[in-house]
């Protein structure tokens, strides 16, 4: 028995995006269905169709062979499908437990925390995803978050789950501990749906994949009769390298020097303890670590976006402490941020606008801008960087997410920076957004930047840097190579030593 069949379903956005056209999708109990496609391909919209956060124009939904209506999350809920998102749903004040039994129906309504924390541990036992159900949300990792997120599902009982781009944010440790989890499932007949652009996940985890392509299916296929080269191609419409181009490093002066410096998180808790380290010119250094380990205190300080407690910041031998964001771009320095909707854009604005937010002064005439000059400027920088806009005219949050980042490094690498910050620069995008934006960083790299690059993919540190360091808990723990172990990086990750 089929356990989801949907059948023609379609969805458009206004004014004129056409999300989904006529995609049918099908998942069996006791599968690893993988759904893959480019980004703005339409792969979260149907899952949030499914999971009742978006109504349907038009197509049917079956679950186990009978039709059904979901208007809701609440429909879905009981129809017992979960889903886990990219973008966690927790409140951060309350504890684990507190968050799970929030939606959850207990026999003693007025005191569920008892009933709550027996289930809590039935479900970590019984998959191994441990969790401190007294701990609060924001005293734990983002994989300890995620692992949350699955709890909260599991204890509900369900059928399907759907979880999207899961593993973007892990150790390879959590990672596998994940996917030991999700085999558990499988052998129980839970139907697991998942989101990711990681081709080596879908070949060694999945049963089978769909592939969407500007909203339409292009193909569904079993795992086993395909490789990552067809699955690929299948994705993009055109062959994809999977390892870059990359010629020897050439480094020269010191761009950025920081030296033993501290600083305070959100919280007013230290997330920066005595960090020290260099880029020069000609060379990318990535910084490997799991997320809240003090990278985003770090590029926020070297922007001019937080304040220092103490250490030195030097760029390109000047030192920028206390100096405003503006200053410190106009002294060299791009930013490529990890929030590209709201740190990198102005969601409202045009892409024309978006363009020209960082060299608008250029281009004033007095009060008044000059926007011939303007549109002709950004007409050439989204040929260059191959940016799909209906045009200059469109709200830049109706482009995809792939589409968005290739603003930002348009904007930002335009005028030859010294150093660029990369911070997560293809979190979430396909492999041809990923593929075009990893070699942007290495062209910039060859004409004699220094980059910076923090994220959290570690084929991606590894591939693209000439030095890695990683951090944790605001400290270098180490510096390796491409040839080092995973399993030791992993450890340093965590908080071990070489």
């Amino acid at each position: 028995m089929t356990l989801i069949e949907m059948k023609k379903i379609s969805k458009h956005f206004p004014p004129q995006i056409i999300a989904l056209e006529n995609v049918d999708f099908t998942a069996e109990p006791g599968e690893i269905h993988c759904l893959l496609g480019e980004n703005g391909a339409g792969k979260t919209t149907l899952m949030n169709i499914l999971y009742g956060l978006y109504k349907a124009d038009t197509g049917t939904i079956k679950f186990e062979d009978t039709l059904v209506d979901i208007n809701s999350p609440r429909d879905a809920i009981d129809l017992k499908i979960g889903m886990v998102h990219q973008h966690f749903r927790l409140v951060k004040r309350h504890t684990v437990a507190e968050n799970i039994a929030l939606g959850l129906k207990c026999n003693n309504a007025l005191f569920p925390l008892p009933e709550v924390k027996a289930l809590i541990k039935q479900v970590t036992e019984r998959y191994g995803l441990s969790v401190d159900p007294d701990a609060y949300i924001w005293e734990l990792s983002v994989g300890e978050q995620q692992r949350v997120e699955i709890i909260k599902v599991l204890c509900r009982d369900i059928k399907v789950l759907i979880l999207d781009e899961p593993t973007s944010i892990l150790t390879p440790q959590e990672t596998e501990t994940l996917f030991n989890a999700l085999q558990l499932m499988k052998q129980e007949g839970i139907a697991i749906i998942f989101i990711t652009h990681k081709l080596d996940e879908v070949m060694t985890f999945s049963d089978k994949v769909t592939v969407l392509r500007k909203g339409k299916n292009v193909d569904t296929v079993e795992t086993t009769a395909v490789d990552k080269r067809s699955l690929a191609k299948l994705m993009v419409g055109r062959d994809v390298l999977f390892r870059v181009e990359k010629k020897e490093a050439c480094p020269v002066e010191p761009v950025l020097e920081i030296s033993d410096l501290s600083a305070l998180n959100d919280s007013g808790l230290k997330a920066l303890n005595g960090l020290s380290l260099t880029v020069c010119g000609g060379e990318i250094l990535g910084v490997a670590g799991v997320s809240g380990n003090g990278q985003r205190e770090l590029v926020e300080i070297i922007t001019g976006l937080r304040k220092k407690n103490g250490g030195l910041v030097k760029i390109s031998g000047v030192d920028v402490s206390g100096l405003k964001p503006g200053k410190i771009a106009e002294n060299g320095v791009a930013h490529i941020p990890e929030d590209r909707i709201h740190r990198g854009s102005v969601p409202d604005m045009r892409v024309l606008d978006n363009l020209m937010l960082r060299d608008y002064k250029q281009y004033s005439k007095g009060i008044m801008l000059d926007a011939e000059t303007m549109r002709t400027q950004s007409n050439m920088m989204v040929k260059e960087y191959n940016v799909d806009t209906p045009s200059l005219e469109t709200p830049i949050k109706l482009l995809s997410g792939g589409n968005i980042q290739k603003v930002i490094l348009a904007r930002e690498l335009h005028g030859s920076p010294s150093l660029i910050i990369a911070s997560h620069p293809t979190y979430g995008l396909d492999v041809g957004a990923t593929e075009q934006i990893r070699n942007t960083l290495l062209g910039q790299r060859d004409r004699g930047a220094g980059v910076l690059l923090i994220s959290e993919d570690l084929d991606e540190i590894m591939e693209l840097s000439d030095r890695v360091v990683v951090i944790y808990e605001g400290r270098i723990m180490g510096e390796v190579t491409a040839e080092t172990d995973v399993s030791e990086i992993g450890l340093l990750m965590s908080g071990g030593t070489q």
